[in-house]
């Protein structure tokens, strides 16, 4: 085994603390990769304070990883040292199941492994779960190891492997491009790279916020309209407008009001996780023929081909880069809605 040094929650209320962890040692088809810099995901604090319960301790959180190859196993055929690679929220699936063998691992029936938090065999992880990015290195399947084109900063291109390949999965899945309409619902850490990403493809987009207090940073990331949903005229002027909308906010919204939004054949799709059930009238669906959908991730291809399209795009995330020391104040910043836009931590401090 090896060892790194790492920022882990001892429990739920307990503030973050370095650490050293044990990384397994690198075999055949594996990838040793010196991490630079781990975006802050909420589902990072959500785990990391149990609030959606079965929380491990230590908790490493941490699935938007970018940094270099260290070294590899003697089957590794992809990667190299010194190589620009990333790794996002999977770290392995079954690869057996239907959703796998489609290149859709995210969704593997038999369950995936996530970056962190997941049981896994000692000979996986000391400890038999899984430890994530907020350290100094991590060894991943070469598999499940995505390469970042040198056209990107790795510090711009860290929360792109959780937050960008969230909007790029649906925006691609549903078509989005030129001629559809799409609006994003919040403009916060995945809403404002969704805003890029659907710009880029060339569809007209708008941005849903409770205010317009980041009108100004919308339009300046693609955005083509920018409404405050505030604003109750919003909805009657928006009526029946939008192909997509998606919703990237988890508070509980009235999803009856956003399904108006729609046009004949829209879709309105489910990111944001709320705390409390969606209540949904039918006619709002079955009147337009509108579809409700949810989206997860992307598989590995597809996040290996939203990290080239960001590229070839110049898209990064807007981000706040911070030392790890500073973790604790970060997350308490993010539930306070209190950056513009993600967090990333320098794992220089580590």
């Amino acid at each position: 085994m090896s060892t790194a040094a790492a920022y882990a929650k001892p429990s739920p209320d307990g503030a973050f603390e370095k650490v050293t962890i044990e990384r397994r040692e690198v075999g055949p088809d594996d990838v040793l990769i010196d991490i630079k810099y781990a975006g802050i995901c909420h589902s990072d604090i959500h785990t990391a304070r149990d609030e959606w319960g079965g929380a491990q301790y230590p908790c490493v959180p941490g699935h938007e990883i970018a940094g270099i190859v260290a070294a590899v196993g003697s089957s590794v055929h992809k990667y190299q040292v010194g190589d620009r690679v990333g790794v996002g929220c999977l770290v392995n699936s079954c690869g057996k199941c239907v959703p796998c063998l489609a290149g859709e691992e995210q969704y593997c029936t038999n369950g995936p492994t996530w970056t962190y938090n997941s049981r896994v065999p000692e000979s996986a992880q000391p400890g038999g779960y899984t430890m994530g990015g907020y350290s100094t290195q991590i060894v991943v399947d070469e598999s499940f190891v995505v390469a970042i084109p040198e056209g990107i900063g790795l510090d711009v291109a860290a929360p792109l492997l959780c937050a960008g390949i969230t909007l790029y999965s649906p925006l691609k899945h549903w078509n989005a491009g030129p001629g559809k309409k799409v609006a994003i619902i919040g403009m916060g850490g995945l809403g404002h790279v969704g805003v890029k990403i659907a710009a880029a493809l060339g569809a007209e987009v708008t941005v849903l916020s409770q205010s317009l207090r980041k009108r100004d940073d919308g339009l300046r990331m693609g955005a083509d309209h920018y409404y405050a949903t505030s604003d109750k005229d919003t909805f009657r002027q928006l009526r029946g407008q939008f192909d997509l909308i998606i919703n990237t906010v988890s508070a509980d919204l009235p999803i009856d009001s956003y399904l108006r939004l729609l046009a004949l054949d829209g879709t309105l799709v489910i990111l944001g996780l709320p705390e409390h059930p969606m209540s949904v009238t039918g006619r709002n669906l079955a009147g337009f023929r509108r579809s409700l959908a949810g989206s997860m991730i992307g598989g590995v291809a597809q996040t290996q081909e939203m990290l080239n399209f960001c590229a070839s795009h110049g898209i990064g995330a807007e981000i706040e880069l911070i030392s790890a020391d500073e973790i604790d104040s970060a997350y308490d910043r993010v539930v306070a809605s209190d950056v513009q836009y993600r967090f990333v931590i320098d794992t220089a401090t580590v």
